[in-house]
């Protein structure tokens, strides 16, 4: 029996040994397992990551976007205010001319009380109008052109050199609400 025994334990450590390689491969499985399912939880907490990620990097450009309407609301509302009685002051810009030109002939008689009724509901009508934003535009002769600002009616020969690319006479004068020129002043060129 002791051949036998020690058969069997030949054949026993093999098996042994088997038994220590497969639990070491069974181990190394498991580690492997464990690696992936650690994997998958890191990649799935990465994509929750890479979605939060999203989702805030959306937040902001929506937050953004919603800045951006509203001060472009708002500054299209104030725009308005300044300019909504646009269409008002440039249809009363011809009772002012004419408010001029009566006092332009009054100032020629010899009623003087006329005169001075007129002049002082006309200062009154050009106060008004000033204080709701009107401002005139001022132009001299000898004024330098700007096509940008002026309107030229037509051009004269210049009287002398100096006058040349200047403006030589106002013909109606030209107004502005607020930064906006809403009549500008026709004038007439020397050239």
């Amino acid at each position: 029996m002791s051949n036998k025994s020690k058969v069997e334990e030949m054949e026993d450590e093999p098996k042994k040994g088997q038994t220590e390689e497969s639990t070491e491969l069974n181990d190394e499985h498991i580690e492997a397992e464990n690696a992936e399912e650690n994997k998958e939880e890191l990649s799935e907490e990465e994509k929750l990551r890479e979605d939060l990620a999203k989702e805030k990097e959306k937040f902001l450009r929506l937050f953004a976007e919603f800045e951006n309407y509203k001060r472009r609301t708002s500054k299209e509302r104030m725009d308005l205010f300044k300019t909504a009685g646009q269409e008002v002051m440039v249809a009363l810009l011809p009772i002012m001319d004419d408010f001029d030109r009566a006092l332009k002939e009054l100032s020629k008689s010899e009623d003087k009380e006329m005169f001075k009724g007129v002049e002082l509901i006309s200062n009154k009508f050009k106060e008004t109008l000033k204080n709701k934003g009107l401002e005139q535009v001022e132009v001299g002769e000898g004024d330098v052109f700007d096509a940008e600002v002026h309107e030229a009616i037509t051009q004269i020969p210049a009287p002398n050199d100096k006058m040349k690319g200047k403006i030589i006479d106002v013909v109606e004068k030209g107004f502005k609400l607020g930064d906006r020129i809403i009549r500008h002043p026709k004038v007439v060129v020397g050239n």
